[in-house]
């Protein structure tokens, strides 16, 4: 499980975060939307222990993202908003470093390996060097990165920009099967019918607070709304103009 509770996070005079707080529970997908310049990517990114909150406290499987970094590390996969990878690697040297950060070898990694491969379909290019990679190649190469490992929670970021139709479904059946093995999945997108699809509960941010959570039937009942993209515009706006006035 994941969980957020009071933070705030400032750059200078921008406030990122102001006080949020949700959880994202185990056997379930939960959703974090919300306009540019929400929050969103920080909050992750204080997830996936690589920026520290300001005040409050973010938790993975009760452990601590600042006092218990390492322990936290162990226990998610991450699938971050940028590439990342390392031209001169192949995209299976990636996957099998990664696997081996987190203890893997010989053939239970092997094993894994093959598995991703034909579920992200890699093979045309699981042997080329990164570099000269398509956006939705090292898409795939990232997130066969956050799941070799199969961690307990995964954090993704934009986990289908830039992939096809097939390759999308294939992202969402790996999640669909997080979700019935009981572990934790949160994931951001702006694809919004993606989001209401897949789903079990959505966090919608607004100028870094939380301004709407519930399952995609709550939140539409809540606002009188009968899409999920006039629900977003309508708890957004409202978040907006409580600041205005």
């Amino acid at each position: 499980m994941i969980e957020i509770q009071g933070i705030r996070k400032t750059f200078r005079s921008v406030t990122a975060l102001d006080g949020i707080g949700f959880k994202a529970r185990d056997g379930e997908i939960t959703g974090l939307i919300g306009p540019n310049g929400a929050g969103k990517t920080t909050a992750l990114r204080i997830l996936y222990t690589v920026m520290n909150p300001d005040q409050g406290w973010a938790r993975v499987d009760g452990f601590d993202t600042v006092q218990d970094r390492t322990e936290v590390q162990r226990r998610i996969g991450v699938l971050p908003d940028t590439r990342g990878l390392y031209p001169r690697l192949t995209a299976r040297e990636h996957i099998q470093y990664y696997g081996r950060l987190h203890g893997m070898d010989g053939a239970a990694l092997a094993r894994r390996l093959d598995e991703l491969i034909e579920v992200l379909q890699l093979s045309e290019f699981i042997d080329r060097r990164a570099k000269g990679f398509s956006k939705a190649q090292a898409r795939k190469v990232g997130l066969a990165r956050a799941l070799v490992h199969e961690p307990h929670n995964l954090i993704l970021d934009e986990p289908t920009n830039g992939l096809d139709v097939a390759s999308s479904r294939a992202v969402h059946g790996l999640l669909s099967k997080w979700r019935t093995s009981g572990r934790c999945a949160l994931f951001c997108s702006h694809i919004m019918n993606e989001v209401a699809a897949v789903s079990d509960r959505i966090i919608v941010l607004s100028l870094g607070r939380v301004v709407a959570e519930g399952t995609v039937d709550e939140l539409l009942r809540r606002t009188g709304e009968t899409t999920i993209e006039n629900m977003f515009l309508a708890v957004t706006e409202a978040a907006g103009a409580q600041v205005d006035g």
